[in-house]
């Protein structure tokens, strides 16, 4: 019997993980931004999106300015009541060298996986999330529970994605997805994260033509790659002519049927059967690292 590998092991076990996260946001909930606070959030790849889906609710819900930004670029020297750094390693060379160059008066909040790392040391406040962390250099269940400890401290209800998460973790595969030559991924508000999460999955793991875009932005060039052989997936709803205009390329379009967060986890799935059925490792993909650390 073959193998089960790492990074499945840790996409089953994201539910478990979401709940012993919750119930820690009470201690946690000090360190998170206040009500009213101006956020800049940073972090790089699967960290970024995560950012940015955060940043996009908790400006929807009312609980301050809330600004997502790469690390690499994160314009910190601007006046910010709080910057949220996420990193599950906390030794990425770019979100350190962000955090070094901020304003020294601004506090700093790292949530990651690795108590005593060198993002944590440089924060104000830390949140560590060690249970949720992986073995596997594809992140899965870390960011998700990081997300969902975010989603739950801006008020979103989360009782719907604990549910759909075990229709993901159960439900087959599709084989037309499991098929097409190329996956587009598309998200709308804070499910644009999500979408962006989802296409670097099939990237990372199994090394597949993937693209993601907001949903609005999606008719505006980026339709032109739909065709017979292809999938658009989307993670919300979409506009009744939007989904037409997909469905006349020939594209296979698949509309959400779970909540967003449960479609990323459905997405994880595939990526690694799309990783395994290439005869490729979805734990150690080539010329990734559990974490960019930059000369």
């Amino acid at each position: 019997m073959p193998r089960t590998s790492l990074t499945s092991q840790e996409i089953v076990s994201q539910p478990q993980c979401w709940e012993s996260a919750l119930s820690q946001l009470p201690a946690h909930r000090a360190a998170l931004p206040a009500q009213g606070e101006h956020v800049a959030v940073i972090g790089c790849g699967t960290s970024l999106f995560m950012a940015q889906a955060y940043a996009q609710l908790r400006e929807d819900r009312g609980h301050g300015p809330s600004d997502a930004y790469p690390a690499s670029v994160a314009p910190l020297h601007r006046r910010y009541d709080r910057i949220l750094a996420l990193t599950r390693s906390g030794t990425t060379t770019e979100v350190l060298a962000a955090l070094a160059a901020a304003d020294p008066a601004t506090r700093v909040t790292t949530i990651t996986a690795v108590a005593g790392s060198p993002a944590a040391r440089a924060a104000h406040d830390v949140i560590v999330l060690a249970d949720a962390d992986e073995r596997s250099v594809v992140q899965t269940r870390y960011p998700t529970t990081q997300l969902v400890l975010l989603l739950a401290h801006v008020g979103q209800p989360v009782e719907r994605v604990l549910r759909d998460a075990v229709t993901a973790l159960g439900a087959p595969l599709d084989p037309v997805l499991l098929q097409a030559e190329q996956l587009t991924f598309l998200g709308e508000g804070w499910h644009a994260g999500l979408a962006h999460e989802a296409a670097l999955k099939v990237r990372e793991a199994a090394a597949r033509w993937t693209e993601s875009y907001l949903v609005m932005e999606y008719r505006h060039g980026p339709i032109a790659v739909a065709g017979p052989g292809r999938a658009v997936w989307s993670l919300s709803p979409l506009p009744a002519e939007l989904a037409d205009r997909i469905e006349a390329t020939g594209a296979y379009l698949r509309q959400p049927r779970l909540d967003p967060l449960a479609e990323l986890v459905l997405a994880q799935r595939v990526a690694v059967r799309l990783a395994e059925d290439a005869g490729r490792n979805p734990d150690r993909p080539a010329h990734l690292t559990r974490s960019v650390i930059l000369a």
